[in-house]
């Protein structure tokens, strides 16, 4: 198996875990803040997503990221929130860059999602890693997540693991 990594941030990080969670390819999600070079090197929520290419191409990644997330919506760079993608690997860049090319003709509005290197990653607390996967039936996660999840089943369907939609919460706070 082929690894790549990259960095994704938008809104929540609980989300953004949940959603990449849910793909064929992706073999790990950490979730966390993370943090890039000037003027985007203030801690932002974000994730660091450990995947397959040869399953999941980060182009697709990246896809499923602007429409899971409020992309074309302007934010300050120093914000908690900051839309980005970040590149483990400068190769990366035109890959994440057609991706958001893409997006902006179909959606026919400005994304405001930077393209930034990845530099640090700190997790967040222990009680909010595997968010969704340890409750789904929490308000937020059926607010926020299902919604997003329904949309990866939706248009993304050959992608989506099976269950993505409705994981059951077991002892513990792990998945089977």
């Amino acid at each position: 198996m082929t690894i790549a990594k990259a960095g994704f941030g938008g809104g929540c990080h609980w989300c953004t875990e949940g959603v990449f969670q849910s793909l064929r390819g992706v073999s790990q999600v950490d979730q966390g803040f993370v943090q890039s070079d000037a003027p985007a090197d203030t801690w932002a929520e974000g994730v660091v997503v450990t995947f397959d290419p040869k399953v999941i191409q980060l182009e697709t990644l990246s896809e499923v990221h602007l429409r899971t997330h409020s992309a074309t919506r302007a934010r300050s760079p120093r914000g908690k929130y900051r839309s980005a993608i970040y590149l483990f690997d400068d190769h990366q860049r035109l890959e994440a860059e057609r991706a958001i090319a893409s997006f902006a003709d179909q959606s026919g509005k400005p994304v405001h999602t930077l393209v930034i290197p990845f530099r640090s990653f700190k997790a967040s607390d222990e009680r909010f890693q595997n968010y969704y996967r340890t409750d789904p039936s929490r308000p937020f996660c059926r607010l926020y997540i299902d919604p997003k999840l329904d949309l990866i089943r939706q248009h993304f369907s050959e992608l989506a693991l099976p269950g993505a939609a409705a994981p059951q919460a077991i002892e513990g706070g792990e998945r089977a």
